[in-house]
This record gives structure tokens, sequence and C-alpha cells, in this order.
């Protein structure tokens, strides 16, 4: 397991499009969302332990906005291949299982990674209403221990984005395992 920071990428770098199947049989588009004045992209996966510890955190924190103006969306961008539990069908059960209350969508090519600058999981990216980068860092300050968090800082950004403010340019940023990238296969 490589242990990675998310990229430095410039805030107000605006959000790449992407229209990718979900776990809802559906596909979503970047635009689907237009209405939302905040829109947070995650790429998550099943199998990654730093995932996994903030999984509820993140299901939680979209059942906290629901109703405002915030679209949560999960990207699974893992080699299904190498990786079996981000495949389709154990995403669609984990989405199930875990009740998420966001579209969980894969990008099979990884090219939506590619575009976001995705390198780890979780990377979190936030868009505020023009669809420039907000907030692209950690959800908060112990990934580990939900007792011992003492800053929410994906949700205060996505507070003051609310508030029509931008988020500090002060960001720690995520870190999880490495996006699990396909090999190049020869035929």
């Amino acid at each position: 397991m490589a242990l990675l920071e998310t990229e430095s990428i410039p805030l107000g770098t605006p959000c790449p499009d992407f229209d990718l199947p979900g776990v809802d049989d559906r596909n979503h588009r970047r635009d689907d969302f237009a209405d939302a004045d905040v829109l947070v992209v995650m790429f998550i996966c099943n199998h990654c332990p730093y995932v996994v510890a903030i999984e509820d955190r993140l299901v939680a924190l979209a059942r906290h906005f629901a109703g405002r103006s915030v679209q949560f969306v999960a990207i699974c961008s893992n080699d299904p291949e190498d990786y079996p539990a981000d495949n389709f069908e154990n995403m669609t059960k984990r989405a199930i299982q875990k009740g998420y209350p966001f579209p969980y969508l894969q990008d099979l090519s990884q090219q939506v990674a590619r575009n976001f600058r995705a390198v780890c999981t979780p990377d979190l990216f936030v868009y505020g209403p023009d669809r420039g980068l907000a907030y692209h860092g950690r959800l908060d300050d112990n990934w580990q221990l939900p007792s011992q968090v003492t800053r929410q800082d994906l949700k205060d950004a996505i507070d003051t984005l609310l508030a029509g403010n931008n988020p500090s340019p002060e960001q720690v940023p995520s870190m999880g395992c490495s996006i699990k990238w396909r090999e190049r296969r020869v035929p």
C-alpha cells in the first residue's frame, strides 16, 4: 500500500467534465448537478483502509447537507481486474450496504481521475457555484479516530461556500492509498 498525499492543484481550476455509469444504473455528468451551488467530488474505493476509516463520516456529511444546495458525487477509478473488491458489482453492494446518499460512479478508463489529477483515495475536491476549485484537502484532522476530531475541514469549506465566501487557501492535503492504475497490458 503506497501512502500518498493529494497533489497541489491551483484554487480556481475548473471542474473537469465527466460522464460515468453509476451503481444506480444511470450515467451521471458534471452538468447534471448544475443547480447545486457546491459540488463535492470524492475519489474513493471499497478496499482502501483510509476510505473505510472515514466512509461513515462522508455519508453523514452528505446527509447533513441534504436539502441544501450541495451535491456529493463519489468516483471509483481503481483497476477492477487487479482489485476485484472495487469492481462494479462490489461498488453496488457497498453503496447499498452503507446507504450512500450520493451517486457512486465507476471510472473504468481512469481518464476522469487523470483529468482531475486525483492520485489517492480519498481525494476530495470541492467546487463552488462557478465550478472553480475552492477546496482540495482532508475530511478532518483525525482520519483514524472520529471521537478525536477537532477540525472538520471539508464541512467548514462547504459551509463557507454556502455563506458566499471562499474557503481559506491554507488547506491540509488528504492522504490515502494510491489509485490503482491499470498497467498497460499487451494484447
